[in-house]
């Protein structure tokens, strides 16, 4: 028993410093715009979920709180959420299954050039309309 309840608190603690150490490395990668804030958000939730039930854990362990046992029960098996999905249990999207984290990285940078590419358009249109609109302008102030 005492070997076991060693192994727990360690484990407990090895829990919290990882997930600190994932929510450095979260921040690190939103403000270095290595994820967009979308993705940044999605991840904190998961990370904040992540503490949460870390901290149940412990307060289980520690057997404080209302109904320990149906803590401890509904820890690992998911427990009831307020209509909060999962988001890993989610079905993966045909373009994406069975590409690894290289490909997928990939694959989003793909689509970050193509939509660079169609803001840069747009831009040029917009920049050219505007134009046009200045010298209509100063075709009509000419007239009057």
């Amino acid at each position: 028993s005492p070997q076991v309840n060693v192994a727990i608190r360690s484990s407990l603690q090895s829990l919290g410093e990882k997930i600190e150490e994932l929510r450095e490395l979260l921040l690190r990668a939103v403000s270095t715009r290595q994820v967009t804030q979308l993705e940044g958000d999605r991840r904190q939730n998961l990370v904040d979920d992540l503490l949460t039930r870390h901290k149940q854990l412990e307060a289980s362990y520690r057997n404080e709180g209302p109904e320990p046992d149906m803590t401890r029960s509904s820890l690992m098996a998911g427990g009831v959420k307020r209509g909060v999905t999962n988001p890993w249990l989610l079905e993966e999207s045909e373009e994406t299954r069975g590409l690894g984290f290289d490909e997928l990285r990939q694959q989003q940078r793909r689509i970050i050039e193509e939509q660079d590419a169609g803001l840069d358009a747009l831009s040029s249109i917009i920049s050219r309309q505007k134009q046009m609109g200045q010298e209509i302008g100063n075709e009509l102030d000419e007239q009057n």
